[in-house]
């Protein structure tokens, strides 16, 4: 490494950031507000700074670079924002190097995946109501959590559906969906 240089990440020595300023600020503002919410720190870097990224696509290295992190970091990162649907992993044509997107139905791909968590537990709910039995108070507490989980997934799927009509009729988005649910009749 440069003697100049006191950064992290820096290998040409030049102290400057990768990205402009606001871009920065913007990564590490949205990383903030996602660690309150409570996603992983270093995941909620990598995924705001794939959101920021033009093409939506980067690598381990350059994402290293961007965020000043380990290839350990991003590895760690990249683990659990696939594992919850934020960001899927590829090949890079003729390497062995992975490359690491975000698309654009990212949202549909992290509700969806909580419309079927909402589903195991619901069912779960059905057997912890069996087991303490629906009379008890904690069988009607139970009870309710179960139909209140079965709300939601009924308002989710609308609420879905909706969106995207809505997403049509503003001329939005890239066409890129990896799922899409089918339209109701």
């Amino acid at each position: 490494m440069n003697e100049q240089s006191n950064k992290p990440g820096d290998e040409d020595g030049t102290g400057a950031d990768p990205y402009p300023p606001e871009v920065s600020d913007f990564v590490e503002r949205f990383a903030a507000e996602l660690a309150g919410a409570g996603m992983q720190r270093m995941a909620s870097r990598v995924f705001a700074c794939l959101l920021a990224e033009d093409s939506g696509v980067l690598g381990s290295a350059e994402l290293s670079e961007r965020l000043r992190i380990s290839p350990a970091a991003v590895s760690g990162a990249v683990r659990y924002l696939s594992q919850v649907h934020l960001v899927t992993r590829e090949r890079e044509p003729g390497s062995r190097r992975e490359r690491y997107r975000v698309h654009a139905d990212t949202w549909y791909e992290a509700i969806a995946d909580r419309d079927a968590l909402l589903g195991r537990w619901a069912a779960t709910f059905g057997q912890g109501i069996e087991a303490v039995g629906p009379d008890s108070r904690a069988g009607r507490r139970l009870a309710e959590t179960a139909e209140f989980f079965a709300f939601m997934r009924g308002e989710l799927s609308r609420m879905m559906e909706r969106w995207y009509a809505h997403r049509e009729a503003a001329g939005i988005g890239g066409g890129e969906d990896r799922r899409r649910p089918a339209a109701s009749a």
